[in-house]
């Protein structure tokens, strides 16, 4: 096993960034008498795996050859069939791959096909850490069926998002906000409260330009279904924008918000607000991997009281707001005690630009 060409199918795979949900990325490199006869990596729009491409690229040489790849091999028939029999028909000896695949259709069946049929199979362990982080929205859905939820968040050094009185201009630089489109870029969907949405009439689209495999999902909470028919988000709408509202929202107003193009969606919650799981659930059950909140304080504290954040990404300016009127990233009713307090682990801090950074960490779950 050569690790080098591990990395280069893990650096493939990178290259599918936003254009492979709700399929993982995945890259794939076939290697014969130490040369490289075939490299591919997938899309979703070309169905074709990665292994298919390498494997097509590299004709008649991939017999006898070693396929390096960062996850297991398929072995079900999907929107094309298992890579598994395209990787025994090739004549390939040897697979290595960097992790399982946590899919219950394949983790490790892919393996056993190609073992019993006398190729080798070994995984790369010091890899499999880097393919995880990788695919983590797919990892985390096919654990737990439900998309990887990451609240993002632009504050100051002592944790305000906004001021009192006057809001224009940014707590972060143009490098961090173009970090962000990237987040977006990566994501499958994007939730905000009424709140931010009246304050700031943004659209949350992806701006990088770059291809993907779906639309940016666009979600509005909104109970009472405040939105204005022609906000930018809903003359932006291309069947691209969902409105959360309750049933005490009203029925004139649905239609009104439906006649722009929005789907609206009612999950009641407890105080006659909306319910953030419902939320959660449904985008499982629509096979969306990802998504990220960009809210106000109050949404903010919403999720993470009712225990849908699994990660954070917060920037960080060298700016300082204090006072008790500027909002805190999370408002709402707060833990009252230290001890309750919501726990991160896993803690990232990225350099982001000159006298920026940002803070990667995993929120502990109460599942």
């Amino acid at each position: 096993m050569n690790v080098e060409y591990v990395r280069e199918a893990l650096d493939l795979a990178r290259q599918g960034r936003g254009q492979t949900s709700p399929n993982p990325m995945v890259g794939a490199v076939v290697v014969r008498d130490g040369a490289v006869v075939g490299r591919g990596f997938h899309v979703y729009s070309d169905l074709k795996h990665g292994e298919i491409v390498a494997l097509e690229q590299a004709g008649g040489q991939a017999r006898g050859s070693t396929l390096y790849v960062n996850l297991e091999p398929c072995s079900h028939q999907g929107r094309t069939g298992p890579c598994v029999d395209a990787i025994l028909a090739s004549g390939v000896t040897e697979v290595v791959a960097a992790m399982q695949d946590p899919n219950p259709m394949v983790s490790g069946q892919g393996f056993r096909a190609l073992h019993q049929a006398g190729v080798t199979v070994s995984i790369a362990g010091e890899f499999t850490a880097q393919a995880e982080k990788l695919n983590e929205p797919f990892v985390h859905f096919m654990r737990t069926r439900k998309p990887l939820v990451t609240l993002k968040a632009a504050l100051t050094l002592d944790g305000k998002i906004s001021a009192p009185d006057d809001n224009e201009g940014w707590i972060t630089s143009e490098i961090a906000r173009q970090h962000v489109q990237q987040l977006r870029h990566e994501s499958d969907a994007i939730l905000t409260g009424i709140g931010t949405l009246l304050a700031d009439d943004c659209r949350l689209t992806d701006r990088t330009g770059l291809p993907r495999s779906r639309p940016l999902l666009r979600i509005v909470i909104d109970s009472l279904l405040r939105i204005p028919v022609h906000s930018k988000m809903l003359d932006s709408c291309r069947d691209d924008v969902v409105v959360v509202t309750t049933s005490a929202a009203s029925a004139d107003r649905r239609k009104a918000i439906e006649g722009r193009g929005a789907r609206v969606l009612v999950f009641d919650g407890p105080g006659g607000r909306t319910d953030l799981h419902s939320v959660v659930d449904w985008l499982g059950r629509e096979k969306f991997l990802s998504l990220m909140i960009e809210a106000g304080s109050r949404v903010n504290w919403a999720a993470l009281d009712a225990d849908v954040v699994d990660k954070i990404f917060f920037y960080y300016g060298a700016k300082i707001l204090g006072g008790l009127q500027s909002l805190p990233m999370a408002g709402g009713a707060g833990r009252r005690r230290r001890v309750d307090a919501i726990g991160v682990h896993d803690l990232i801090v990225h350099n982001v630009a000159k006298d920026e950074f940002a803070v990667e960490a995993y929120v502990h779950r109460n599942r």
